[in-house]
């Protein structure tokens, strides 16, 4: 199915650029120069996808994707009297000449599902939104998704929901994704190449920073329930810790 992408971008040259090449890649494209335009847009049109550059005309990309965050949840039934279960669908990508290793962390840690700096190829573009898309595009429950379960831990694939202790956690869709992935590989340990690999879809060159990032944010949200899951490997990886063979494992 057509994807549509919703380009936040107040340099022209760059916005026709990356219109054009998205247009001739089959991306339904709109464009928005502003924040508030931008915002008006995603409201409006529901896009797949948000390019979003960080330093606006009237503000910064960083609250312009805290927004947008906040409608969809809203739009999808969290928060705002939902039941917190309710599945972001919406990608973002920031675009940026900000390429300082605090900013990308600031920019993942918001929302942004990716981060790419400017200068910037357009095929290198193209293949990153096509790999966000492949992580967070809404799909129906398929034949053989089941529940994954590890401890007190729990995942429904059908459903999208993850609970620990009988208590809903929220995920974004690259949070769920990385989860899922350590679920399916419990007690093993999982190197950030094989992680990269299967989760993000990205050459084994790209930094492992995001997978540090990401596993941080899974702690952070996972600890709070309950006693650590995560184990890490120095200088290997990550994965959930070996639990004793009972109904409490992974199957």
């Amino acid at each position: 199915m057509e994807a549509t992408v919703l380009i936040v971008e107040d340099e022209p040259g760059i916005a026709d650029i990356l219109r054009i090449t998205l247009k001739y890649n089959g991306f339904t494209v709109h464009s928005a120069s502003t924040g508030r335009e931008a915002v008006a847009a995603a409201r409006e049109l529901r896009p797949d996808l948000v390019l979003l550059d960080v330093m606006l005309p009237d503000g910064n990309g960083w609250e312009v994707c805290r927004t947008l965050r906040e409608d969809r949840a809203v739009a999808n039934g969290a928060g705002a009297g939902g039941d917190g279960d309710a599945e972001d669908d919406l990608a973002i990508i920031f675009v940026t000449a900000r390429d300082a290793p605090r900013d990308v962390v600031a920019g993942l840690a918001l929302g942004g599902d990716d981060y790419i700096t400017k200068p910037f190829g357009v095929d290198e573009v193209v293949a990153r939104v096509h790999a966000v898309l492949r992580r967070t595009r809404r799909r129906g429950p398929r034949p053989g998704e089941r529940v994954l379960r590890h401890g007190d831990l729990e995942m429904d694939e059908a459903t999208y929901s993850v609970r620990r202790a009988g208590q809903p956690v929220e995920l974004t869709p690259t949070e769920y994704n990385l989860l899922r992935h350590l679920l399916r590989h419990a007690g093993r340990i999982l190197t950030k190449e094989q992680l990269l690999q299967h989760v993000w879809r990205y050459d084994t060159a790209v930094s492992s920073t995001v997978v540090e990032t990401y596993i941080s944010y899974l702690r952070r949200k996972l600890d709070r329930l309950g006693p650590s899951l995560i184990e890490t490997r120095r200088g290997i990886g990550y994965g959930l810790r070996a639990l004793e063979p009972g109904p409490g494992a992974a199957r």
